[in-house]
């Protein structure tokens, strides 16, 4: 594992993954919210935002994490290891209560992830497996059959996952 992409549904954990697997094999994390937006959270053009995934995939080694479904070609083609993280909906919406009481509303900037809940977001959460999943699924199979994939579908699979390399669970 030295090029992984960390995929899933708002909330679900991709954020902590990537940060914990970065720490644990020294590779730099990308997260893509902090690179789509900009201070005032305005997106960049979506060009710039492709160029940008380029330069990143470019490099030996790297985790991005993020969905982006426009681009995840890009970083797909470049992984050797693509971990999906397919959990349900109650709680991917639990994560984004955690994370928003961890950092009381508003922007972290250290991962780029703005803490904003609309109804949308919250639809778009709770729809995620039945419309969006299905949609990354096909992009996993045509742009990565090269690499391994590791579907998780429970925080306690995450944490099986990362016990080889962190020493304690992380929800």
């Amino acid at each position: 594992m030295r090029r992984i992409t960390v995929i899933g549904c708002g909330g679900s954990g991709k954020t902590v993954l990537a940060g914990r697997l970065g720490a644990a094999l020294g590779i730099p994390v990308t997260h893509l919210d902090a690179v789509y937006y900009d201070e005032d959270w305005k997106p960049l053009a979506r060009e710039d935002f492709a160029r940008r995934q380029r330069s990143i995939v470019a490099s030996g080694t790297w985790i991005a994490d993020g969905n982006y479904a426009s681009t995840l070609p890009i970083r797909l083609a470049a992984s050797d290891t693509v971990i999906f993280l397919d959990l349900p909906a109650w709680a991917c919406l639990w994560g984004i209560v955690r994370r928003r009481r961890r950092y009381r509303g508003g922007q972290h900037r250290q991962a780029g992830v703005y803490d904003r809940i609309t109804w949308q977001f919250v639809r778009y959460v709770w729809g995620y497996r039945r419309e969006m999943a299905p949609r990354v699924r096909g992009l996993m199979a045509e742009h990565a059959g090269h690499a391994e994939i590791v579907v998780l579908r429970s925080r306690r699979e995450i944490d099986r996952f990362l016990r080889p390399w962190t020493p304690a669970a992380i929800w």
